[in-house]
């Protein structure tokens, strides 16, 4: 198996994750924060996708999906047009809010697809191209798409356990 190909089925895993967790879900439950300090179900998957998207794209050399795939006017967020979520506290989670899973799943798709077609384009010595020389060691594709997916599964996990915790009330 290709290097290429066991980062496919990572990707893949996440997605599987984010349906098991959005689909189903009222608005109100997508929103939900267990607390006012709290990440919702929206936040978490908006955010991994959001960061796989914008990560991804500039490895790749090309626009987001966000921007281009129309997805920033669909969300309308009260946000910059390029927030991913990083850095944001509990007034920047509460503007990300949906009025159905669609609308999560439908941008998640969107960028699961473009990854894997970034995927299937690269040659196993494109993983070892450096893509962000600010830091010792400068980081590689294969970190930064690692990097990508082990924040992708950390976020969908979390995801997980709030959708548990939101129907369980």
């Amino acid at each position: 198996m290709k290097a290429t190909e066991v980062l496919a089925d990572g990707f893949g895993r996440v997605r599987e994750v984010v349906h098991e967790v959005v689909e189903g879900l009222s608005a109100e439950e997508l929103n939900a924060r267990l607390d006012p300090e709290a990440n919702s179900v929206t936040w978490l998957v908006w955010h991994l996708t959001r960061v796989q998207d914008d990560h991804v794209a500039d490895a790749a050399g090309t626009d987001q999906v966000w921007s281009t795939g129309g997805w920033a006017d669909r969300f309308s967020l009260d946000l910059p047009a390029d927030a991913t979520g990083y850095g944001h506290g509990p007034q920047e989670v509460s503007a990300v809010r949906v009025d159905s899973g669609e609308l999560l799943l439908g941008y998640h798709d969107a960028v699961h697809e473009r990854t894997l077609s970034h995927l299937r384009g690269l040659a196993a010595a494109d993983l070892d191209r450096v893509v962000d020389d600010r830091w010792d060691p400068p980081v590689t594709l294969a970190v930064r798409l690692v990097s990508v997916l082990s924040d992708d599964l950390q976020h969908a996990g979390q995801a997980a356990f709030v959708r548990g915790a939101v129907q369980r009330r």
